[in-house]
């Protein structure tokens, strides 16, 4: 089997992710340890004992995502299950930070600072009510993507994420979404939903927060990757330190190319993907992608066991 370890975003977090690893293994709790030491916050206490509606505010959700992978990943190193074991390793949206620090590309504690400050830039790019993100549901990339350009009208709308076949994620102006929603039903989509997040990521509206990670991630050393990393922006491995660096940047108003990331590391031979960190969710797109891949995810203790099967 040809392994890639894949790394979740924004969504997946949950009250109590990654609590069992800590317990059970040392290098977990170590992680969440040195996530908390690096922000001069507690936030394994709000991941593991806080309220919903604070760990979902995007600052504390996405460097919470990436500690509770981190831990995952230090629980199966403990078990003797190396980042090197797999070809390629790759995350969505805020998981290509996971990622890479799971390569060793960025440390745990600059990971961690860098994910804090993304996550405040995104929050403060467009005032709260004025963007829009919703999951297009039976409609393909391109058929999404003409629908965002339809219902634009002069306003930011944008296929943002493609996630699987039949789920797109356009993002950009609420009225603009709003728009999209009705054009795709009348397209031919099963369903349109509008989205519970307090940003339009992935679009021209984060223009302000790409300009702010691009100061951010110049003061940050990268170093060569130990596996190569299927950037969300390029759906293709990259591991020049420089240019994952820039791709970080486009990535903020860029489309999160994760379909095409999957298909793409299929055909260089994956043929089993691990989910390291909260949630499935990655693992059901995977299979609506791709049947013939392989998932198991690992969030906690019990599901070590299945990996190392």
């Amino acid at each position: 089997m040809t392994k890639a370890f894949i790394f979740p975003g924004q969504g997946a977090q949950a009250i109590g992710m990654g609590q069992e690893l800590a317990a059970a293994y040392p290098a977990a709790k170590a992680v969440f340890q040195e996530v908390d030491d690096a922000l001069g916050q507690d936030l394994s206490g709000l991941i593991w004992n806080g309220d919903i509606a604070d760990l979902t505010l995007t600052e504390n959700a996405q460097p919470a995502l990436m500690a509770t992978s981190m831990a995952a990943m230090a629980a199966l190193n403990a078990e003797g299950v190396q980042i090197t074991d797999a070809a390629f390793v790759a995350g969505h949206s805020l998981g290509e930070y996971s990622a890479l620090c799971a390569a060793g590309v960025i440390s745990l504690a600059d990971t961690a600072r860098l994910l804090k400050i993304r996550g405040k830039a995104m929050q403060a790019a467009v005032p709260v009510g004025v963007g829009a993100m919703a999951a297009l549901l039976g409609l393909d990339f391109a058929a999404a993507q003409a629908v965002a350009e339809q219902a634009a009208e002069g306003e930011v709308c944008q296929a943002a994420n493609d996630n699987d076949p039949g789920q797109v994620v356009v993002s950009g102006h609420k009225a603009a979404v709003e728009r999209a929603c009705v054009l795709a039903k009348e397209a031919g989509a099963k369903r349109a939903i509008i989205l519970p997040v307090s940003a339009p990521f992935h679009c021209a509206l984060m223009a302000p927060a790409a300009e702010v990670m691009e100061a951010a991630l110049a003061e940050v050393d990268f170093k060569a990757p130990s596996v190569p990393v299927v950037a969300n922006v390029a759906a293709a491995a990259v591991d020049a330190p420089l240019l994952i660096r820039n791709l970080l940047v486009d990535q903020v108003t860029g489309s999160v190319r994760w379909r095409e990331s999957v298909l793409w590391m299929a055909e260089n031979g994956v043929d089993e993907m691990i989910e390291v960190g909260a949630g499935k969710a990655l693992s059901g797109m995977i299979r609506r992608i791709d049947r013939s891949i392989g998932c198991k995810a690992v969030g906690k203790p019990s599901d070590i066991a299945a990996v190392l099967g």
